[in-house]
């Protein structure tokens, strides 16, 4: 990126001799598979690949298609798949790449995920070796366009309840797939409007054996044909619709889909995890319906992965465009006879630097969580634990980063006041598109509502096994902890013990182990009192139970957001750790610690109430945040240079530069001309008697 014309101004709590070494920060940023990353954006690099802001609807979805087959021909997109096949056996590789898409277009990014990401893995992860023979190479191609048809008008995060059934008829050995009511048609599906020749379709699989009452044994994916590749009609027995304009994506031509009866063979249900013999017999490896069920949708939670770097991505992006923009402009008169540079503004600062700090978080979050990702996909680490591990950080994650790209992209648009509403400049575009990230491959509340059963699900598990004596003891426990907490004792030893003195305060609240404690806190105090809570429904009937679980939804989701702060700020910590260079690593712990007191300072009403800090150490809280911001405000450029995103990647005509020209071009004027004697003088300069005769 432009660095600024002029030098950087460093303010008081600045510490100048405190530099980022730019390129070892990216190297960190990029991860594990940093090498992936940068040749992904080398290729990204290229035009054909990126969006014209100018096309209709109808144009930019065909560019999108021809871009799809530009990456399957050019763009290593199939490093997930087996090795036989053409792919890398590289779980974690793909979506490192597949992630920076995003830069490109988002529509792009997702209709290649609907392609190899959704229609291709659900064929590799649900079927068996021939369904790899047969199907993948079509898929992984782009010679078969795919549809993933779970979602219905009627249910979208509720999978377990779609209605569309796939009946086996014994007497054909052919599943029967229907659409019995107008709900159950397959919904917001990507490639089902124009370009989808087949779909993976979910649906309730029926069997029944002669004279034997037909059983449903839940929800299982078919292989379907719905168009002829030649003509683009629907086959017979489908339909469907243009879902048409919406709110963005407007690249990918989703649709809808219902099916009247459709006949598929009895080998095209992808069986690895539940299969029917000839005459109507089911079989499943996994006898539980219900973890059969969740094993199957695990198999898919990369969409929920490579959702959360992609957001990440496009938060950066933003990040890049405003604190450029906000390091070249000037607004108001300053010192002398220079404009302030709007960086310089405190409450510019306050709306861009959290949320640089915010974005950080989650770059290194999602290292991890990626990571994970691949140790269960290889095979390195993939036991039932570590699956479940990894779809709850991946619930958790998700909805938190989705949620900043949306607030990142706004503020940076607001950031930068009319120049950010342009199209050109790409944010309102941006954000137009992500807006959708929040609702599809999972329901963000619906996600931490599951992140939150989790959390409980393992608090019960500390008491599987606990006697009597062990019960006492925790009881006694938490006595201990309403008597220091929930009472003015606490507050009464932390003044104490700074004895007003801010600087105290400040030392204990930057401290590391104190932030960790403090958030550690939170989580588990509001899990113990939601079990607390949540413990008559044990025993009560279904909906007594039904409504108390009601009752608490929202404190079961802040309870999961707050989970999902934990995992941000340790995900942060432990990308601190892999910094060798000092002042690096110094800019870098200043910018962890607001991260932190961010997030303590906007839940410090939970702080106060609940006992775990004085009101000397809250109002410090607020006054550290200010002075961090004051640290960082010199070091914010080189913060997202960091993020390694070339002019090519960011496309934003404000982010180049230009902005500087056209400030140092106003500078000079004023300075030719107040050297040449024809400046103005201001009216207000004048005595008063002059000012009346003018």
């Amino acid at each position: 990126m432009t660095i600024l014309s002029e030098k950087r101004p460093i303010t008081p709590d600045a510490e100048p001799d405190v530099t980022i070494d730019v390129a070892h920060l990216e190297q960190v940023l990029l991860g594990r598979w940093a090498e992936i990353r940068r040749e992904a954006r080398g290729f990204l690099r290229d035009p054909r690949l990126h969006r014209d802001e100018s096309l209709p609807m109808a144009a930019h979805r065909d560019r999108v298609l021809e871009q799809l087959r530009i990456l399957a021909r050019e763009g290593d997109v199939l490093r997930a798949f087996p090795s036989r096949l053409g792919g890398s056996d590289d779980h974690g590789g793909s979506l490192a790449r597949f992630e920076e898409v995003v830069t490109a277009d988002p529509s792009l990014q997702i209709k290649a995920g609907v392609q190899w990401g959704l229609f291709a893995s659900a064929i590799m992860h649900l079927g068996t070796d021939d369904h790899h023979d047969r199907l993948l190479p079509g898929a992984m191609s782009v010679d078969v366009p795919g549809a993933f048809a779970m979602t219905e008008t009627g249910h979208g995060s509720d999978v377990a309840s779609i209605g569309t059934t796939a009946t086996y008829d014994p007497d054909t050995e052919e599943f029967v797939i229907h659409t019995p009511f107008r709900a159950a048609w397959k919904d917001y599906l990507g490639n089902a409007a124009l370009h989808g020749t087949a779909a993976v379709v979910f649906a309730q699989l029926i069997t029944a054996r002669r004279g034997e009452q037909p059983v449903d044994h839940g929800v299982h994916a078919f292989y379907v044909p719905i168009r002829d590749p030649q003509t683009g009609a629907f086959l017979p027995g489908v339909g469907g619709e243009d879902d048409g304009l919406k709110g963005g994506l407007n690249g990918i031509d989703n649709g809808r889909l219902h099916f009247d009866h459709v006949r598929v063979p009895r080998r095209d249900l992808l069986n690895r995890y539940g299969d029917v013999a000839p005459d109507g017999t089911y079989t499943s490896p996994i006898a539980s319906p219900g973890r059969r069920f969740f094993t199957m949708l695990g198999t898919l939670v990369q969409g929920r992965v490579s959702l959360d770097g992609a957001a990440v991505n496009a938060a950066k992006i933003g990040l890049i465009v405003a604190v450029t923009y906000g390091n070249q402009r000037r607004q108001f008169s300053g010192p002398g006879n220079d404009e302030v540079v709007l960086l310089d503004y405190a409450e510019h600062q306050r709306r861009l630097l959290p949320r640089l700090a915010h974005t950080y978080a989650a770059a290194f979050a999602h290292e991890r969580l990626l990571q994970a990702f691949d140790g269960v996909f290889s095979g390195a680490s993939d036991t039932d634990e570590d699956r479940e591990n990894l779809e709850t950080i991946a619930a958790a994650l998700k909805p938190s980063s989705t949620w900043l790209a949306l607030d990142v992209l706004q503020a940076s648009r607001e950031a930068c006041g009319g120049q950010g509403f342009m199209a050109e400049n790409r944010m309102t575009g941006l954000r137009a598109d992500l807006d959708v990230y929040v609702t599809f491959e999972g329901d963000n509340t619906v996600l931490l509502q599951l992140v939150a059963k989790r959390l409980l699900a393992d608090f019960a598990g500390h008491f599987k096994d606990a006697d009597a004596g062990a019960m006492a003891r925790y009881m006694a426990g938490r006595a201990a902890d309403a008597a220091l907490h929930r009472t003015p004792l606490a507050r009464v030893v932390q003044t104490l013990a700074d004895g007003g003195d801010v600087r105290r305060s400040v030392g204990h609240l930057r401290d590391a182990e104190t932030q960790r404690e403090l958030l550690t806190d939170r989580v588990e105090t509001m899990v113990e009192e939601l079990a607390q809570a949540l413990r008559p429904a044990q025993k009560a009937p279904r909906d007594v139970a039904a409504d108390i679980v009601n009752e608490h939804q929202h404190a079961m989701i802040e309870a999961a957001r707050a989970h999902a702060d934990l995992l941000l700020w340790e995900g942060f910590t432990a990308g601190v750790a892999k910094v060798q260079d000092e002042g690096t690593k110094q800019v870098l712990t200043w910018l962890r610690d607001l991260f932190g007191l961010t997030v303590i300072e906007r839940n410090l009403a939970w702080y106060l109430i609940h006992g775990r800090l004085s009101a000397g150490r809250a109002r410090t809280v607020t006054s550290y945040v200010e002075r961090l911001l004051r640290r960082l405000r010199p070091h914010a450029q080189d913060l997202v240079d960091a993020f390694g995103l070339a002019p090519e990647h960011v496309r934003a005509g404000i982010a180049t530069g230009v902005e500087a020209q056209r400030q140092d071009e106003a500078r000079e004027y004023y300075r030719r001309l107040r050297a040449s004697g024809d400046m103005p003088v201001p009216e207000k300069s004048l005595p008063k008697e002059r000012r009346a005769s003018a």
